[in-house]
């Protein structure tokens, strides 16, 4: 019997307030985890705050703005507040197109701030006390375009590309004290990011997002975009004793989409 029992588990998850982030909330806790996540919008934070597991754990919500390093440690400190973490899913991020020649400093700046200095932080935090009760588990949400770079997104794909050399480095510095640390590389995933881009590009083209979308996922081997709780679903088995030996690994949910070896 597979072992995906997470109760007693403390669980944070950043910038969760919909898509993966959500659905990786929703089904930690049930599993059994207690889980803490943040998201900018309070709408967002108190909706998903109202979720009841299935299993018996929780869902606390916090509103926090990883891309400023105050809001961040801020957040950090109320997680500490209730106790030590066990369980980190660095998944805040956004995805800006935009062209290479005009951008600024500051927009390389804010996006690795957002991207991949929240998951420094956090990491930081947190890895302490899982170095100490030789148990941990941390998961860094990155993207195809992380070994897969895309000219349209040029800042992202490098951000995403550092997270996963990040864990993979951690994985080898902290594993010996039990500490897993992983990357998942999700690929086209029905989420709102990726709907905003079917919708840029049913304008110019003078179709339907939901054109765009199928056509789009008929690109991919499986044949369809992937869903927020496929990605979920593998994030709940690496966080689980079910994955005690599996670190320092990146991991696509691409629908078979990678051409690499």
């Amino acid at each position: 019997m597979i072992d995906l029992d997470l109760d007693g588990k403390k669980a944070v998850v950043t910038g969760a307030s919909l898509g993966i982030g959500a659905a990786t909330v929703r089904l930690l806790a049930d599993h059994g985890a207690g889980v803490t996540f943040c998201a900018r919008n309070e709408d967002s934070v108190q909706e998903l705050s109202k979720y009841k597991p299935e299993g018996k754990g929780s869902v606390k919500g916090l509103i926090a703005d990883m891309g400023e390093e105050d809001s961040t440690n801020k957040f950090i400190k109320d997680v500490e507040s209730d106790g030590p973490t066990d369980i980190l899913v660095n998944n805040v991020g956004a995805s800006p197109s935009r062209n290479f020649l005009y951008m600024t400093d500051d927009d390389w700046r804010s996006l690795h701030e957002l991207n991949l200095l929240s998951a420094v932080r956090c990491t930081r935090a947190f890895l302490p006390h899982m170095r100490e009760q030789r148990w941990g588990r941390v998961i860094m949400i990155s993207s195809a375009g992380g070994k897969s770079p895309n000219a349209a997104l040029i800042d992202y794909g490098a951000t995403k590309a550092a997270m996963i050399s990040i864990s993979k480095s951690l994985s080898k510095k902290y594993g010996p004290d039990g500490v897993l640390i992983n990357s998942i590389l999700p690929g086209l995933i029905h989420t709102a990011m990726w709907e905003r881009a079917a919708i840029e590009i049913a304008e110019a083209m003078g179709t339907s997002a939901e054109t765009v979308i199928e056509n789009n996922g008929k690109g991919v081997p499986v044949g369809r975009y992937g869903t927020s709780e496929e990605v979920a679903a593998l994030i709940v088995f690496l966080c689980s004793n079910a994955a005690s030996y599996i670190s320092g690994t990146s991991i696509e949910v691409d629908g078979g989409q990678a051409a690499h070896i």
